[in-house]
């Protein structure tokens, strides 16, 4: 039953993360800021919708009575999501990114990073069951 359980979620996990990666995948981090930007400049809470793992973990940590990894998880997601609405502010609402960070923002990133996600949650998801 246990394993059961535990497997769902992270097919769940797995299939939300790869539907975030599909509409955020960019050859840079400006690029996924660019499509980010579309739904965050409709509203806040589209652009919150538009991140259905950030959801999974809200409700993941509940249905785990606040487990320690469930906790790690909302964390991170948490974090994600804020660096993604600080940069789009910084980069669209207030016009102010230093050349370092213009550099960082348009460099090309690895084809590998986007996934990194599908490897590292489930295992928290795992560990907290």
């Amino acid at each position: 039953m246990i394993n059961d359980l535990v497997l769902n979620y992270i097919l769940l996990f797995v299939f939300l993360e790869v539907y975030e990666i599909s509409w955020q995948k960019a050859p840079s981090i400006m690029g996924m800021i660019i499509r980010m930007h579309k739904y965050y400049s409709k509203s806040v809470f589209i652009f919150l919708i538009m991140q259905p793992t950030f959801i999974f973990a809200i409700c993941f940590a509940i249905l785990s009575n606040y487990n320690t990894f469930a906790m790690i998880l909302l964390f991170i997601k948490s974090a994600d999501i804020a660096t993604k609405i600080i940069l789009i502010e910084q980069v669209y609402i207030k016009r102010e990114l230093s050349h370092e960070m213009s550099l960082i923002l348009l460099a090309p990133i690895n084809n590998f990073l986007p996934y990194i996600g599908l490897f590292i949650y489930p295992v928290l998801i795992i560990l907290s069951i």
